[in-house]
């Protein structure tokens, strides 16, 4: 269940919102100015904010460019105000989205998910981006592989083998797979050539060849 935090001075707005916003499915907690907010944003971890701009106690700028000094939780700016220069601002602080009063409730809700989808989605393919078993880390985009936190040097085609066991992490790897998918559709040799290659990357990866599995009269598998 994501949970939101609607934050705005009126309380019938906060009301509608949260209405809209459980019948969906969402879990809220609510804030009645910016100061509030950043409090509760410190205290729990919610998965979007809804903020009004106009508030006695600190305004949704101030509050919203508060919070981005610890947190990177969505938020989306309500508005009486259409002015170009106000969303430029916000998005300039961090703002995901904004909406201009009085709006509709059910489009308020269409654009929370879709924030919430963008978010999950960024979130996720940073996960990926990155694998730590142990003290193996594998840095895919960067195309670094680090052992106990030191930065360790290995062939292209090392590499290669090591990313693609690691994303099919579990995965049991026929030989003739590792060789098209690593060597290519077109790779000619033989199957000493990937054994070579296995034994000098259990070499580089030290006491944490561990992780490459063989399987007897299939090929090999990426196991922590």
């Amino acid at each position: 269940m994501y949970k939101l935090c609607i934050v705005d001075d009126e309380e019938k707005i906060r009301a509608l919102i949260k209405k809209y916003a459980l019948f969906e499915g969402y879990e809220v907690k609510e804030a009645e100015n910016g100061m509030q907010a950043i409090e509760m944003c410190q205290r729990e971890n919610f998965d979007l904010v809804v903020m009004d701009i106009m508030m006695q106690e600190l305004d949704g700028f101030s509050a919203c460019k508060k919070i981005r000094e610890f947190s990177e939780v969505p938020v989306i700016m309500l508005s009486a105000r259409g002015e170009e220069y106000d969303k430029i601002h916000g998005f300039e602080i961090g703002v995901d989205d904004y909406m201009v009063k009085p709006f509709s409730p059910k489009e308020l809700m269409m654009r929370v998910q879709a924030v919430l989808k963008r978010s999950k989605s960024g979130q996720e393919i940073a996960q990926k981006d990155i694998m730590q078993s142990e003290g193996l880390k594998i840095d895919f985009t960067g195309r670094l592989v680090y052992i106990d936190e030191e930065k360790i040097d290995m062939s292209p085609k090392e590499y290669e083998l090591l990313f693609y066991m690691a994303k099919n992490k579990g995965v049991a790897l026929r030989r003739e797979q590792l060789l098209n998918q690593v060597w290519g559709y077109d790779f000619y040799g033989d199957d000493r050539t990937l054994d070579t290659h296995i034994k000098l990357l259990r070499r580089s990866l030290r006491h944490y060849s561990k992780f490459i599995v063989t399987l007897r009269g299939v090929g090999y598998r990426f196991e922590s």
